[in-house]
């Protein structure tokens, strides 16, 4: 499990500071703060990162919006951003609004509307048309990624990290080596958006990732995972499990 990863690009410390103080008390990590033009691109290429929150002028100009545009051309790197400035400019506004942030937040901020930006963002950006958003649990599946609210933040979990998941009526446990999720999707649902090649079904409450599988006993009906996890394996789906596996003889 991961927290989400914010880069921060502005160039005053005493702001930065504090607004990273803010956003890791609500349970966010910050991947780095940039503060021009360069170092934003710099760290863009070589920080891990899931949003970037943008002060527009940097040094006197308008360098947040170049930024921008910037992150908007690329061909396999596109994240979300949000722009948080004391520039109130009609001009500066709508030079920025043609780049499409997620968010235009005027200083000084309001915490709690920049919280809830950030989630919005996280929701829509990763939020593509093969992803659930469960009404209860505020999820957003990915292909690569749960985001999942719990308690006053938005936890990120690599989908390569789940070992099994477990259907309970409406509910699927969510289990990772350190920590278990639950929520509000069927398991049917669920196991068209996850990879095809890595989960597969063991039972009609079970999934497993294949590649957390440890020990395989027929015989008991059993799939012995990574993290001293179990997963029933049925006659329906033995077959399917045991032909992934090459077997000596």
């Amino acid at each position: 499990m991961e927290h989400i990863r914010i880069l921060i690009v502005e160039d005053n410390q005493e702001q930065s500071e504090h607004l990273s103080q803010m956003l890791e008390n609500h349970g966010f990590y910050i991947a780095g703060v940039a503060t021009n033009f360069q170092e934003a691109v710099e760290m863009f290429h070589h920080k891990d990162f899931d949003i970037i929150i943008i002060d527009i002028f940097l040094n006197g100009r308008p360098e947040g919006i170049s930024f921008a545009e910037f992150v908007d051309v690329q061909p396999n790197g596109l994240k979300p951003f949000i722009f948080l400035t004391s520039a109130t400019s009609r001009d500066i506004f709508n030079r920025a609004k043609l780049t499409k942030p997620f968010a235009y937040l005027i200083k000084p901020y309001n915490e709690l509307e920049l919280i809830y930006a950030i989630e919005n963002a996280i929701e829509k950006f990763y939020g593509q048309d093969n992803s659930f958003t469960a009404e209860e649990e505020n999820t957003v599946i990915s292909q690569e990624h749960l985001f999942i609210k719990k308690g006053k933040s938005l936890k990120k979990v690599r989908t390569d990290e789940i070992v099994y998941i477990e259907v309970e009526e409406k509910y699927c446990n969510i289990m990772t080596v350190k920590e278990k999720f639950v929520i509000l999707i069927s398991l049917v649902k669920i196991l068209e958006l996850l990879d095809s090649s890595k989960f597969y079904r063991t039972h009609r409450n079970f999934i497993i990732n294949i590649l957390k599988i440890e020990e395989i006993i027929p015989k008991d009906n059993l799939v012995m995972l990574e993290g001293n996890y179990k997963a029933t394996l049925s006659g329906k789906y033995k077959d399917e499990i045991i032909s992934k596996f090459r077997t000596l003889k």
